[in-house]
């Protein structure tokens, strides 16, 4: 998987690749904050504030930075590439940091397909007609990254998906997803400190909307 993400124009990483490189998926803008579809860039907000990181401009079309989770150099990104062109900003973020094994790349993201409050992190797998995840797998050439999935439950119909995903929740199911934010990005650093398998166990599980 040497060649994952790789321009030919640009040079090598000369620096110590990162561990692992996690992406939250959004929107820019102030008018995106806190809707649906920006549940990845809090979960990566969150992971840079836990960890002492400061999210800045990067060359790549992204905030980012590199913190240390415990003995692990992770890099944090949020495109600004708005969602749909994801992969324009995840492209580049992979070979500046060195991901050369699509398991090291963790794509944080809203889900349509899970209900309000409920968390997967899964291994590769469909793209569930998420546009981001289209982009990413586009450019890379591989859906084999992980995926820490934020439901934000299904809109009344197909057509009003965009509105669903982009407009602002009222403040009972905020406060799911606020929690629902936390728990991601604990998965985050269990991937680290105890694998992909085990964090699976401990986040496939849970629902956090049946505890309300």
């Amino acid at each position: 998987m040497a060649a994952l993400g790789r321009h030919r124009r640009e040079e090598p990483r000369r620096g110590t690749p990162a561990d692992l490189l996690v992406v939250g998926l959004g929107n820019p803008g102030a008018q995106y904050v806190a809707t649906r579809h920006n549940v990845g860039f809090e979960v990566v907000d969150l992971l840079a504030q836990r960890h002492g990181g400061r999210l800045r401009q990067g060359r790549e079309r992204a905030l980012l930075d590199e913190v240390r989770i415990g003995p692990h150099r992770v890099a944090l990104a949020q495109p600004v590439t708005y969602m749909n062109a994801s992969g324009e900003a995840v492209a580049p973020l992979v070979r500046r940091f060195g991901i050369d094994d699509p398991h090291r790349l963790v794509v944080v993201h809203d889900e349509l397909d899970l209900p309000v409050g409920r968390l997967k992190l899964k291994v590769g797998g469909g793209l569930a007609g998420h546009n981001g995840l289209r982009s990413i797998k586009a450019h890379l050439h591989t859906e084999d990254f992980l995926r820490i999935r934020i439901g934000v439950g299904k809109p009344p119909s197909k057509e009003q998906g965009a509105d669903h995903v982009l407009k602002r929740v009222g403040r009972r199911e905020r406060d799911v997803l606020a929690i629902a934010v936390e728990y991601a990005a604990d998965a985050v650093e269990q991937v680290l400190a105890d694998g992909v398998e085990r964090a699976m166990e401990r986040l496939n599980g849970l629902d956090l909307a049946a505890d309300d």
